[in-house]
C-alpha cells in the first residue's frame, strides 16, 4: 500500500515537472533513453522508476530527489531554471514600477505646475528607488553579487540625486562634487561588509 502511494506521489511530481519544462512524455524519454510508455506508466502511479533513473529526472528538472518522492502541499516546488525566471519577472515588474510612479510624478507636475523647471528630478529619483527594490529581493533571495552591485548603485545614485538636487534648485557649484567624497567610505564599508560574511559562512 504505502509502495502503491509513493508510485502516485512519484507520478504526480513528475508529471507537473515535465509540464513546467514544456516537454511532452515522448521528449521526456528521448533523454533518459526510455520508452514514452514507461514514462506514461510513471506518470500514472503503476511503478516506479528505479534511483538512477530518479536522480537523472531530478538533475534533469533542476529539483532535488526529495522534491521527487514528497508530496508538497505547504508550497510547490519549482525547478530552478522556473524559479529563477519568476524571480526576475519579479523583480523587473517591481522596478517597472518605480518608473511607473516618477512617469506619473512628472506627468502631473506638467499638468498642475507648468512652471516648474525640475520635473525631471521625478526621474532622477526612480533610479535609488530602483536600487532599493533590487537590494531588497536581492537579500530574500541570497543573490550575493546582486546585492553587493544594487548597494553600490544605491550609494552613488543617492549622492548623485542629493548632488543635481542643489544644483538644480540653487545654482551652487563650488566645492559640491566634494559630496562624492562621502561615497568612498560607504563603497569600503559595503565591500568589507560582504568580505567579512564571506568568510564568516566558511
Amino acid at each position: 500500500m504505502e509502495e502503491e502511494i509513493l508510485a502516485q506521489v512519484i507520478g504526480k511530481n513528475i508529471t507537473r515537472l515535465r509540464k513546467l519544462a514544456n516537454m511532452t512524455q515522448l521528449e521526456l524519454a528521448e533523454k533518459l533513453n526510455y520508452s514514452d510508455k514507461s514514462i506514461s506508466k510513471w506518470e500514472q502511479g503503476n511503478g516506479i522508476p528505479d534511483v538512477r533513473i530518479l536522480i537523472q529526472l531530478a538533475e534533469l528538472f533542476g529539483v532535488t530527489l526529495d522534491d521527487l518522492v514528497h508530496e508538497h502541499i505547504d508550497k510547490e516546488v519549482l525547478p530552478k531554471n522556473t524559479k529563477l525566471r519568476n524571480r526576475l519577472i519579479t523583480v523587473i515588474c517591481s522596478v517597472g514600477l518605480c518608473w511607473l510612479v516618477a512617469v506619473c510624478c512628472f506627468v502631473l507636475l506638467g499638468l498642475f505646475g507648468p512652471e516648474l523647471k525640475f520635473k525631471w528630478l521625478a526621474f532622477l529619483f526612480a533610479v535609488p528607488a530602483s536600487a532599493i527594490v533590487v537590494v531588497v529581493f536581492s537579500t530574500i533571495w541570497q543573490w550575493k553579487w546582486t546585492r553587493i552591485i544594487s548597494i553600490s548603485v544605491l550609494v552613488w545614485t543617492v549622492i548623485g540625486c542629493v548632488y543635481l538636487v542643489i544644483y538644480a534648485v540653487t545654482g551652487w557649484t563650488q566645492n559640491l562634487w566634494f559630496l562624492f567624497l562621502i561615497g568612498i567610505p560607504l563603497q569600503a564599508l559595503t565591500l568589507i561588509y560582504f568580505m567579512w560574511r564571506s568568510r564568516t559562512k566558511r
